[in-house]
């Protein structure tokens, strides 16, 4: 089968590599093979290549977090025969989904309706659930409370834009491109600011009357993630769910001390295995029904084969794109349309 791997971590333009005899796997009991579909290039993704992120690769690797396919075959297990033939969202931390054929386990792939095309069922998983579960089930915003977010014209940023306006929050919106601003105020964005890091914080004062943020999220850690912080009020709650600066955060531990704030970390893969299948359930439920209304929809800037995976690479990382990367895995997806 055709398969994009690397032996060594690095740039990923430069250890990633093609090959179109890998070994096709077969399922061991509790798994599915899935023959994929279609995946995108997220910077979880690059960081795991880089050998950056939480998890480290066992090398030879093959990357790709999420993506969609179709359940081929079951190693056993009732919950993989009721998966076979169906397209599923498949989320995947060991095999990687960046080739044609992969395994995972039956609880980590869901069915998606056929009304959901295949560019979105592909990012049913990490911008979504992680959007969701920040915000619905650990901060829980009020209706009328503000809230904060970094890189708030990336696909996730403009999620969580969306649930404000079903739930009611006000958000403080920081970008660092200016062409960003009139956007994010088109999606409804309380407040979009384009100012440098440091900055930051006296001009979220300034909009909440000296209070500060109830809560914040930031992705991007650096001057950045420590500005976010520093931009909380009394009580304020701050959970940091990426490292895209690849920088440490800095604050004085007597910012945090005054008035009991908090800065936690936020995982979506450990937070998934703390919780009980019902409410696992729940979230999944509300996420194909966000994208079946198109409440959260993913725009897509680039389509790739998989033996143009530099191509892809290097659009991924492009400053300014707008929009995911798609690997195009299996061509028939395109032949539908959905691609």
């Amino acid at each position: 089968m055709r398969s994009v791997f690397f032996e060594q971590c690095g740039a990923p333009i430069e250890v990633l590599r093609f090959r179109e005899d890998a070994p096709k796997p077969t399922p061991a009991r509790g798994q599915v093979l899935v023959r994929m579909l279609a995946s995108p290039i997220n910077p979880s993704d690059l960081l795991y290549i880089e050998g950056r992120y939480g998890l480290k690769p066992q090398l030879p690797a093959t990357p790709g977090f999420e993506g969609v396919g179709i359940v081929e075959a079951s190693g056993g297990g009732i919950l993989g025969w009721l998966r076979q033939g169906k397209r599923v969202a498949i989320i995947n931390d060991r095999h990687g989904n960046w080739q044609e054929y992969t395994l995972t386990s039956a609880r980590q792939v869901i069915p998606v309706p056929p009304e959901i095309p295949d560019d979105q069922a592909a990012t049913f998983f990490v911008n979504p659930a992680t959007a969701l579960a920040m915000i619905r089930h650990v901060l829980r915003p009020p209706p009328g409370a503000w809230l904060l977010q970094s890189a708030a014209g990336s696909a996730l940023g403009k999620m969580i834009l969306q649930l404000s306006r079903l739930d009611g929050f006000r958000t403080i919106n920081w970008v660092r491109r200016p062409e960003q601003v009139d956007e994010l105020r088109r999606l409804g964005a309380t407040e979009v600011l384009c100012v440098p890091p440091e900055e930051l914080p006296e001009q979220v004062h300034r909009l909440t009357g000296g209070a500060g943020v109830p809560f914040a999220i930031d992705p991007v850690g650096g001057a950045v993630g420590s500005a976010v912080v520093r931009s909380l009020g009394t009580g304020g709650r701050a959970l940091l769910y990426g490292l895209l600066s690849g920088e440490p955060i800095s604050v004085d531990p007597r910012f945090l001390l005054r008035g009991s704030k908090r800065v936690e970390g936020f995982w979506l893969a450990d937070w998934v295995k703390q919780q009980r299948i019902p409410k696992l359930v729940r979230l999944f439920r509300q996420i194909r029904k966000l994208l079946q209304h198109k409440t959260f929809q993913t725009e897509i800037a680039g389509t790739y084969p998989l033996d143009r995976i530099h191509d892809a690479v290097r659009h991924a990382t492009t400053m300014g794109r707008n929009g995911k990367i798609l690997l195009r895995i299996d061509s028939s997806s395109a032949d539908r349309g959905s691609i």
